[in-house]
């Protein structure tokens, strides 16, 4: 629900960051008053050739354009795009696995690549609202991260994060199943 939410707002020239498989593709919206060119980004070939597959099987009208990234987005997207290019940027359950120092990175990179007209939508792993599951996430983040949560530190304060980032200001902040997960609707500052 949220990510399907989130994602019928981006519009325009979109960016996606950490793509994966492509799990996002299916929840945009293509064409006049959604997405009308789409640049997906991963650190990863495999990933990329993964969504590309899924991207192969969409009836997408062929005049959108679409195009596959190889880049690091906590260092690389300000420099391989430009400042002020995208109208919207996404990201879902990525910045987890960029680890905190890597997220605050990635958040001010997204900003960078933002329009100042632009949105910028995350759907992320947070540490819980919820006191015992919070203290329970504390506990066990980093022994979870290592041991096969294929290095999701799932306790990170994006809200936080966002506040003292460098270029980006929070306008919505939604939380889901007891504050595990949040949605974020952020502007350029």
């Amino acid at each position: 629900e949220a990510r399907s939410k989130l994602l019928g707002m981006a519009k325009g020239n979109v960016l996606e960051i950490g793509v994966g498989t492509g799990l996002n593709l299916a929840s945009y919206r293509f064409g006049e008053g959604g997405v009308t060119s789409l640049t997906l980004v991963d650190i990863s070939d495999g990933m990329l050739s993964q969504a590309e597959l899924r991207i192969q099987k969409m009836n997408i009208d062929k005049s959108i354009p679409i195009q596959f990234v190889k880049a690091d987005a906590t260092s690389e997207l300000v420099n391989i795009f430009g400042e002020n290019k995208f109208d919207s940027v996404v990201d879902t359950f990525s910045l987890c696995v960029m680890g905190n120092e890597g997220a605050k990175k990635c958040i001010e990179e997204m900003a960078g690549v933002i329009k100042p007209s632009g949105k910028i939508l995350l759907v992320e792993n947070t540490r819980s609202s919820n006191p015992l599951l919070g203290s329970y996430q504390d506990m066990t983040a980093s022994s979870a991260a290592n041991l096969g949560g294929k290095g999701c530190v799932y306790n990170q304060n994006v809200g936080e994060m966002i506040d003292k980032s460098k270029g980006m200001r929070l306008e919505t902040e939604e939380s889901f199943a007891a504050g595990l997960f949040r949605s974020f609707v952020c502007t350029k500052s």
